[in-house]
C-alpha cells in the first residue's frame, strides 16, 4: 500500500474565460491525503475545491502537475478505471429502480455473480443501517434515507477512495448535523480515505481528520481542526473558520514566543502570539475571537486592557452577544451563559462602561494580506 491515498504535486487546473484569456480554477495546489484519513476542502464557492475532487475523480484532467491515488500517476485514466467512487448532493438515485437495485447497479455492470451482489448489497444496506428496505424505490425515503443509499452504492464496490461532494447540501439543519456524525462514525467503521467537499466550516471542523482551506485556487493553510481554528495563517482563513475581531498595527518589539503591535485604531499597545514569519516595523493584523474575550466592570488586568461602552447585548440561549464599542472600533464579545437565572442584573446593558481584557495567548498577530 502506498504511504498516501491521493496525492496532488503541483496541480494547476485553467479555463478559458469568456472574455478571452484564462482562469486559474486550481493554482498550484499540493496535497498529501493520508491513507484512512478523513479529508476536508474547505471553501466558499469557485474556490476550486469541487474542481480538484473532479480531477482526483478524473472528470476534469490536470492543466499541469499530477494526480496520484494509492501511489500510481493517473494521467487520463477514465473514472470508471479509478479506485474512487463519488457520492453527490442530488444523490444521482435511479428513481425506477428498488433501493437493491441501486445499490447493485455497479456489480452488476462488473458482472459479479448473484450471491456476491446479494452478500455485498446486505453488508452496504446493514452498514447504512437501511437493512430491510430493499425493496423500496428511492421517494419514498426521506432525504437522509436518500442519502445513505447513495452512500451504500458507493461503498459496495469497496473503492480505495471514497469523494464526497457536498452530500449533505440537500438537508435540513438538523438532519444534516446528524448524518454529519454519522458519515464520521461510518467513515471509521469502513476505514478507507474520504475526500470531503464543503463550504460549511463547522461541518469540516466536526468531521475532519484534517482540512484544507481553499480560496481563488490556492489552498491557503492544512492542518487539523484545531490548528485551522486555533492558529490560522491568514486574515482569509481566520474570518473563515469561525468568527473572529480583528485589528490593525504595527509591529514595536518582537520576542521568540511573542510581540508587541501599536494599534492604528486605538492608542493602545498589545501583546500577543506571533504567527509566520514577522518583522519589527511590520504591518500586521491582530485577530482575537469573540469567545476568547472577557469583560470586566472595572480595569483590574495590567496590559491588553481596553476600556469601552457596551453598545448592543443580544441573548441567544447558551450565550449572550456583546458589541462593545472602544473609541469608535467595535469589538464582538461572546459570553457563555454559565448561570441560570432570570436576574437582568447578571447581563451587561447598553451604555454600561467595561473594560475587555484581550489574553495575550488568545490575540494572534498575523502578517498584513
Amino acid at each position: 500500500m502506498a504511504e498516501f491515498a491521493v496525492e496532488l504535486r503541483d496541480v494547476v487546473k485553467t479555463f478559458p474565460n469568456p472574455g478571452g484569456g484564462e482562469v486559474h480554477a486550481v493554482d498550484h495546489v499540493t496535497l498529501k491525503i493520508e491513507q484512512g484519513e478523513f479529508f476536508s476542502l474547505l471553501g466558499p464557492s469557485g474556490c476550486g475545491k469541487t474542481t480538484s475532487l473532479r480531477m482526483i475523480a478524473g472528470f476534469e484532467w490536470p492543466t499541469e502537475g499530477v494526480v496520484y491515488i494509492d501511489g500510481k500517476a493517473m494521467g487520463r485514466t477514465p473514472p470508471f478505471l479509478r479506485p474512487v467512487n463519488t457520492v453527490f448532493q442530488n444523490y444521482a438515485l435511479f428513481q425506477h429502480m428498488t433501493i437493491f437495485q441501486n445499490v447493485a447497479f455497479g456489480l452488476e455492470m462488473e458482472k459479479a455473480s448473484t450471491d456476491d451482489i446479494n452478500r455485498r448489497v446486505g453488508a452496504a444496506l446493514e452498514m447504512v443501517q437501511l437493512r430491510g428496505m430493499d425493496k423500496r424505490k428511492p421517494k419514498q425515503l426521506s432525504g437522509g434515507q436518500q442519502q445513505r443509499i447513495a452512500l451504500a452504492r458507493a461503498l459496495v464496490k469497496r473503492p480505495a477512495v471514497l469523494l464526497l461532494d457536498e452530500p449533505l447540501g440537500a438537508l435540513d439543519l438538523k438532519l444534516r448535523k446528524e448524518m454529519q456524525l454519522e458519515l464520521k462514525a461510518l467513515q471509521h467503521q469502513v476505514g478507507i480515505t474520504f475526500i470531503y467537499v464543503t463550504h460549511d466550516q463547522e461541518e469540516a471542523l466536526t468531521m475532519s481528520n484534517r482540512i484544507a482551506v481553499m480560496e481563488k485556487g490556492k489552498a491557503l493553510q492544512i492542518g487539523k481542526p484545531e490548528e485551522i481554528y486555533e492558529r490560522p495563517n491568514c486574515r482569509f482563513v481566520a474570518d473563515f473558520i469561525g468568527e473572529s475581531n480583528f485589528l490593525t498595527g504595527t509591529i514595536k518589539e518582537l520576542a521568540h514566543d511573542s510581540v508587541s503591535v501599536i494599534l492604528n485604531e486605538l492608542v493602545a499597545e498589545i501583546v500577543g502570539i506571533p504567527i509566520g514569519t514577522l518583522r519589527t516595523g511590520q504591518s500586521v493584523i491582530i485577530s482575537i475571537r469573540p469567545e476568547k474575550i472577557r469583560i470586566a466592570e472595572q480595569q483590574n488586568f495590567t496590559n491588553n486592557a481596553l476600556n469601552g461602552v457596551v453598545k448592543s447585548v443580544t441573548y441567544i440561549g447558551s450565550e449572550t452577544r456583546i458589541l462593545v464599542n472602544i473609541d469608535g472600533v467595535e469589538l464582538a464579545v461572546w459570553e457563555q451563559n454559565r448561570i441560570s437565572t432570570l436576574n437582568l442584573q447578571a447581563y451587561y446593558s447598553e451604555g454600561q462602561n467595561i473594560t475587555v481584557h484581550l489574553f495575550p495567548e488568545n490575540t494572534l498577530v498575523l502578517p498584513a494580506d
